[in-house]
Formats: C-alpha cells, structure tokens, sequence
C-alpha cells in the first residue's frame, strides 16, 4: 500500500484550473496527514521544483513561480492533501509529485514520495 498517493493530473488549456489530490495513508497509531507534506514537479531534464509545502502547523510556502495561482490545503478527515492552481500556464506542465516529510515544521528532507500525475498545459 503506498504512504502517498496522487491523482487528478490531465490536460488542461492554459487559463484554466486543476486540483490534484494526494492520498496519504495512515495508521492506528500515526496520522501521517499532519505531518509535513509537499507538491514537487519534474520535467525531463529539468531540476525538481518544489511547488508548495504545508507543515503541521499549517504553515504554507509557495514557490515563487505559481505564487497567488496555487493553493495547498489538507482535509484531515479524508487524509488528502491537494493542490489547486488556476491560470494555468504551459510552463506548469510537468510531472507532479505528492511527498511527506517529518512531523512539525518542514525540512528539505522527503522520504515518501508517491509514482506522480502528469499535468499538461496546452496554449
């Protein structure tokens, strides 16, 4: 069973909106939902990007690159994090990744990361 699992991804023309879904699995013992959770985006020969973070606390960040067109948010009751973009660009296409991190505050440090959804923007 993966710990994280994304869904959502499809193509879209620029202008218009996606929400991305991560399911995250938890356990009796852990709510892996509030720990810190993250979106990233690859394309080929690219560096990895990281779009967005939400720590335990609910402390956002926002790569400057989408700042003011993404929205990260979690529903603890359904242990899904998503994330929201609108006018969407075709640089925004990429591979998207759902990640989490530690408990507390976020660190660069990402040691479950699910298999990806693919995001296309077509102009």
């Amino acid at each position: 069973v993966p710990l994280v699992e994304e869904s959502g991804g499809g193509s879209v023309q620029a202008g218009g909106s996606l929400r991305l879904s991560c399911e995250v699995s938890g356990s009796s013992e852990y709510t892996y939902i509030r720990y810190c959770l993250g979106w990233f985006r690859q394309t080929p020969g690219k560096e990895r990007e990281t779009v967005a973070t939400i720590d335990t606390f609910d402390k956002t960040v926002y790569a400057d690159s989408v700042k003011g067109r993404a929205t990260i948010y979690k529903d603890i009751a359904k242990n899904t994090l998503y994330l929201e973009m609108n006018n969407l660009k075709p640089e925004d296409t990429a591979m998207y990744y759902c990640a989490r991190g530690q408990w507390g505050y976020c660190s660069e440090t990402f040691p479950h990361w699910g298999q990806g959804t693919q995001v296309t923007v077509s102009s």
